[in-house]
């Protein structure tokens, strides 16, 4: 397994196929994604699991973190966010948050990442927004 650093072009297909399989590819698409920092986890120099970062000052904010259903509940996932936040730690980046699905909160807790907000919704898909200080 080997973490790199991607192209936004190279996260969409697996963005797609998890996140939002009955949506066209498009939809997929992020503004932003050109200046956005995408992560992806290869075995075999297959793209596993895919995140994308988008900076703003000294903030960063992940979103569209997918895992191949192959691959899930493998601790694949938990090993890109701890790289993320350690590649993060390494820049002049003092905050991290997310929109996290709320079936996910208990993973992002593990990466001693609060709650920050009361629950909303994002398509019927409830989510609280998730932070921590870096």
């Amino acid at each position: 397994m080997d973490i790199r650093i991607i192209s936004w072009q190279q996260a969409i297909p697996l963005r797609h196929q998890v996140l939002w399989p009955s949506k066209p590819p498009e939809y997929c698409h992020v503004d932003g994604d050109v200046k956005g920092l995408h992560f992806g986890v290869f075995i075999d120099e297959t793209i596993i699991c895919v995140a994308s970062v988008y900076l703003d000052q000294n903030k960063a904010r992940l979103r569209k973190f997918a895992t191949d259903a192959n691959y899930q509940n493998q601790g694949i996932g938990s090993k890109m966010l701890a790289h993320i936040i350690h590649y993060l730690k390494s820049t002049k980046t003092d905050f991290f948050w997310c929109d996290a699905r709320e079936s996910a909160v208990g993973f992002y807790e593990r990466f001693d990442m609060n709650k920050s907000s009361e629950r909303f919704y994002k398509a019927d898909v409830a989510y609280f927004k998730m932070e921590i200080a870096l």
